[in-house]
């Protein structure tokens, strides 16, 4: 079996390959917007082909940016377009072709590869490990009433009232008339928001993924603060009387609450459906019914596999000062270190050593813990993750803990 990156003339190869591999029929991009593989990286995509030079397996990447705990951006591979046609299934090929990507990935000094899993149970014996969270919030338009805030937070709208106290205003367009607006916010969102991709332009251009990247038709509430700078917005369509907002971006508390009551507000319909709202949000508590907001969906989204534990364990902010001591297993790549962790005013050293450890885990479950997204605790009490002494588990929640809940919007 060949191994190797494609070519300008291999696209259509890859995509019928994809297709083959997902059981779905080519279909007609949504009007006005453009078909998911627009933004595919041609340097950055494979193929994997029979002695016979026949496709069988297809596997891609994007260039992002990833913002780690502390505002910090790194390059990040973003794995897709991964699949093997039925016929070669259970022959090694998609084992060969991730080894192929991982070792690509390092080979352009990138130290985080990141996806979307399909199916949970693939990605694990390959390194990634589920780092971010989402769930749906469905809310009865007949219970969507606020509650009045105990504490208002600085620039949260008092109950009742469509502007907030620092004169920030909402606005309802057409998706086609605020493309620069939605790309501007959402840039400005995710390099304050752990777990978040960037978008670079050449998707909005190209309206190469789901809406609100797709120009597909929605109507968008677009949030303004008192100056008049958009920091806000809620995408969102009407079918039926079901109102679903395909993703709020919000650069504030503020921001976010203006537009919930703009969407929950709606008229003529029964119920407003938010995707993708993180784990602990607060709107379900600024609801005078607090059992209004009921929960669903909730699932893994984005998965985070470490190149290089040193690097990688660096990059990010860090908010307790200890030492910690990691002895981290990657069996598919066949490697193993033990890495002293020290934290010091908000920046790590990472290094080899021989000391004893605190914690044993797999590079996936070093995944899931990156973004402190997922409790160290947890996974010790789910028996992933081995804590050598009492109080090292306790310890590694102090350390791994994020300054916001880490969330990933981005679909690719």
């Amino acid at each position: 079996m060949e191994i190797r990156s494609t070519t300008e003339d291999d696209l259509g190869v890859l995509v019928d390959t994809l297709h083959v591999a997902f059981g779905r029929l080519p279909d007609t991009p949504p009007e006005g917007g453009g078909p998911w593989w627009a933004a595919l990286e041609g340097d950055r995509c494979l193929l994997a082909l029979t002695p016979e030079g026949r496709p069988v397996g297809t596997a891609g990447a994007y260039s992002f940016e990833l913002t780690l705990p502390g505002d910090v951006l790194v390059p990040a591979a973003g794995v897709t377009a991964v699949g093997v046609v039925p016929s070669h299934r259970r022959r090694g090929v998609l084992s060969a072709m991730v080894r192929h990507q991982l070792a690509g990935i390092r080979a352009r000094g990138e130290f985080l590869s990141v996806l979307l899993a399909s199916e949970a149970p693939i990605y694990g014996r390959f390194g990634y490990g589920p780092a971010t969270y989402t769930a749906r919030l469905t809310v009865p338009r007949h219970r969507a009433a606020f509650a009045p805030p105990r504490r208002p937070a600085a620039g949260v709208p008092a109950a009742g009232s469509a502007e907030g106290p620092d004169g920030g205003s909402v606005e309802v367009l057409r998706r086609a008339e605020c493309g620069e607006v939605l790309e501007e916010v959402y840039d400005r969102y995710r390099r304050a928001q752990p777990g978040a991709l960037s978008r670079p332009h050449h998707w909005w251009a190209l309206g190469a993924g789901r809406p609100p990247v797709s120009p597909a038709p929605r109507y968008v509430a677009v949030h303004r603060d008192a100056d008049g700078v958009p920091d806000g917005y809620a995408s969102y369509v009407v079918e039926a009387t079901t109102l679903t907002v395909d993703e709020t971006v919000a650069t504030d508390d503020a921001a976010f609450t203006a537009l919930a009551r703009c969407v929950l507000g709606h008229d003529l319909v029964s119920q407003v459906v938010f995707q993708h709202v993180p784990p602990q949000h607060p709107l379900r508590w600024q609801l005078a019914d607090l059992r209004a907001g009921e929960a669903s969906g909730e699932t893994d989204w984005l998965w985070v596999r470490l190149l290089d534990v040193p690097r990688a364990l660096t990059a990010r902010g860090w908010f307790t000062d200890g030492e910690l001591v990691l002895d981290v297993d990657d069996p598919f790549l066949g490697e193993h270190g033990r890495y002293l962790l020290t934290v010091r005013e908000g920046k790590a050293d990472c290094v080899p050593t021989d000391r004893e450890p605190d914690l044993s885990l797999d590079i996936g479950d070093l995944g899931a813990l990156y973004l402190g997204g997922t409790a160290p605790s947890t996974l010790v009490r789910a028996g992933h993750v081995r804590a050598h002494h009492a109080g090292a588990a306790l310890l590694a929640d102090a350390l791994f803990r994020a300054e916001r809940t880490p969330h990933c919007l981005h679909w690719f």
